[in-house]
């Protein structure tokens, strides 16, 4: 896998019929190791080990309706009374980061209302405050405190 732009971490693997899996630490079980999975382990491991989110308030991959489409989000990180604190959209390192990407985060927050927003293919990160108010990014060097 391509080396990223982030930290140094320790990952379990495993190998099973010429494919690798990735342990996940949030859903406790192997993945699949894709481009995309291997972006999404280092933010997991950012947010855990560098930034001391709890692991507790993680949520990966679950569904959300958009209109009448059903979506996955990446990540989002909750706040003990429930809302969402942080919503990150994960691409493989191939992947540029355009305005198609900020486009699919901002519909995806539509419904989920996060107040912070992380958008990274491993090389580059994003890092954006909601002001919902004047329907705008307010970017930010790095992610918040978590309160």
């Amino acid at each position: 896998m391509k080396k990223l732009n982030f930290p140094t971490y320790s990952f379990r693997f495993k190998n099973s019929e010429n494919n690798v899996a990735i342990f996940d630490e949030i859903r406790k079980k192997f993945i699949l190791l894709t481009p995309e999975e291997w972006v999404r382990q280092h933010t997991l491991h950012y947010l855990i080990q560098d930034n001391k989110y709890p692991k507790s308030c993680i949520n990966i991959e679950k569904l959300i309706k958009i209109n009448t489409l059903n979506k996955r989000y990446d990540v989002v990180v909750f706040q003990p009374n429930g809302e969402i604190f942080l919503l990150i959209e994960c691409k493989a390192p191939e992947v540029a980061i355009t305005q198609q990407t900020f486009d699919q985060i901002a519909r995806y927050n539509l419904v989920l209302k996060a107040k912070y927003l992380m958008l990274t293919n491993g090389i580059n990160h994003y890092f954006c405050q909601m002001d919902f108010e004047n329907e705008k990014y307010i970017f930010l060097k790095e992610l918040p405190e978590y309160k």
